[in-house]
């Protein structure tokens, strides 16, 4: 083997994730998992970047080699405008998690909505056609998984927000998608039960009072908490409590959305079933 081919060989692909903070990510565990899976030669990094270090932070991972990003709280909608192209799901979220680094420009995408759906249609068996889904948050996590959810043609989206303004602006965005409508927390309709509720806040992880309208929980209701933690998160108890059918945290859809990045960066799609086993496993 010439110096030149051994070169070839050992080169290592850098990645990672940029947040702030980013200390409490599982995702270079989740790609070092989908690296030996696929035999996928690649380093994986935590980058905590704050919001005004953003651009110069990308940029000097873009012009050091780097290949690929993951973008996370609170920079998935101000990276948007550094992006050079970007997908249509990335388009229609306003929100952007994954970045690609080709020929000198920089590539935009969101994998969060489709990370949702598979978790909830294929590792949970959720039915979402014709569902009455209910939304708490009207923030980026909601934004990029309601243009998802509308495709798979539910009966109903509503979005509950402490702000009726933020989730009315939200609900118009997508309204000539399907049918999506705005309330506030404390006047979600109950006039038909919900068969789907996602948690999108983190007020009850942060310790505020949990905006959680019980008497839109039914026997019927699965529960869905976009977040996840070591133990069970103040909504996933909360619904448990209130009698929901099930309530689930976030890891499937963690897993998914990164196994989405992982495939558009690498052109291989790792299996997801070890992984999430694995990570709720250590969980």
């Amino acid at each position: 083997m010439t110096d030149e081919s051994r070169s070839e060989t050992t080169t290592i692909d850098r990645y990672g994730v940029m947040g702030y903070p980013v200390s409490h990510s599982r995702s270079p565990v989740i790609h070092r998992l989908f690296a030996l899976q696929t035999g996928q030669n690649i380093q994986y990094e935590l980058l905590q970047v704050s919001p005004e270090k953003l651009e110069t932070a990308i940029r000097q991972f873009q012009r050091t080699g780097g290949k690929g990003l993951n973008i996370t709280v609170p920079h998935k909608s101000e990276v948007t405008k550094l992006v050079d192209q970007t997908s249509e799901r990335a388009s229609t979220a306003g929100a952007v998690n994954t970045l690609s680094f080709k020929g000198g420009e920089i590539y935009g995408d969101n994998t969060d909505g489709i990370g949702l759906l598979r978790d909830l249609a294929v590792n949970l068996g959720v039915a979402i056609e014709d569902a009455n889904i209910l939304i708490l948050g009207a923030g980026g996590a909601t934004r990029g998984i309601v243009g998802p959810l509308l495709e798979m043609q539910p009966a109903s989206i509503q979005i509950a927000n402490r702000s009726l303004g933020k989730a009315a602006a939200l609900a118009d965005h997508f309204a000539h998608s399907g049918p999506v409508s705005a309330c506030r927390f404390n006047a979600v309709p109950v006039s038909r039960p919900y068969d789907l509720i996602i948690n999108a806040t983190s007020a009850g992880v942060k310790g505020e009072a949990p905006p959680y309208p019980a008497a839109a929980i039914s026997e019927i209701s699965f529960c869905y908490d976009l977040s996840y933690g070591l133990q069970p998160t103040p909504f996933s108890v909360w619904a448990r409590q209130v009698g929901a059918a099930q309530s689930v945290m976030g890891w499937g859809m963690l897993v998914e959305q990164a196994a989405e990045s992982f495939n558009l960066w690498r052109g291989v799609r790792p299996e997801t079933a070890p992984v999430l086993k694995q990570m709720k496993i250590t969980a």
